[in-house]
């Protein structure tokens, strides 16, 4: 699955040397940052122009905090690709106004996208980016309210105060993408593998959303599809 991710993203790559990858923090995507990284020892010049927007943080966690999703993206992605502040862009996970840093990032985004390919993760409740299932949804960068499941990611374990909020680029920002790559790992992502393969949009499931993209493409590995895939094909 990281290696097709990779593979994809630096077929992009090549279309468009500045191209503007929405990146996703966490362990899904981590082998796929390595591969990255291997190709940019062999061939450096392949993204000295390439851009990087940060796709959700937790909220009220200093920036320097491990657990933060600027602190996973910096030591994975954007080091190993020698991508610096001028060609990168996240959330402030300490502003003072959690608001105004979302309608800051909402800007930059107008003035520079669209996003020319939005990686994202599955999360077990359904949820894409910190878009957490509910009643109605915010399309723009917005301060979400993290599910209970959320709260139980793996990035969080080691705090003892878990952030009380998130902020995330919202289902319209990810829609009005060129190319979306959603990934799905592991066994606990099975059911929501499942019930996001059926065509039906529900804001209660915002991983649905995707089914109004022109242009998706879900990876997954055996783990996440074994629902899905027969055993005598995995």
């Amino acid at each position: 699955m990281s290696q097709r991710v990779a593979e994809l993203i630096i077929a992009e790559l090549k279309r468009r040397r500045d191209l503007l990858l929405c990146a996703s923090a966490g362990g899904t995507p981590t082998k796929a940052y390595e591969r990255l990284a291997a190709r940019r020892t062999r061939q450096p010049s392949l993204f000295r122009k390439m851009r990087v927007l940060q796709i959700d943080e937790w909220g009220g966690l200093p920036r320097e905090n491990p657990a933060s999703c600027e602190a996973d993206l910096q030591s994975k992605l954007l080091k190993p690709l020698g991508i610096g502040d001028e060609r990168y862009r996240g959330f402030a996970s300490d502003a003072a106004d959690a608001p105004a840093e979302c309608r800051r990032i909402a800007q930059w985004l107008a003035r520079n996208g669209p996003i020319d390919l939005c990686l994202l993760g599955l999360g077990v409740n359904g949820h894409v980016a910190m878009n957490e299932p509910a009643a109605m949804l915010t399309p723009h960068a917005h301060v979400a309210r993290l599910a209970r499941s959320s709260l139980k990611h793996a990035m969080l374990q080691p705090l003892k105060r878990k952030p009380r909020y998130g902020l995330t680029l919202g289902l319209g920002d990810i829609l009005s993408s060129r190319k979306i790559l959603l990934l799905a790992s592991g066994p606990n992502k099975q059911a929501a593998l499942k019930r996001l393969l059926e065509p039906c949009v529900s804001t209660r499931f915002p991983a649905s959303f995707l089914w109004l993209h022109p242009d998706v493409t879900v990876l997954c590995d055996q783990a996440a599809a074994a629902l899905v895939i027969p055993p005598e094909v995995l």
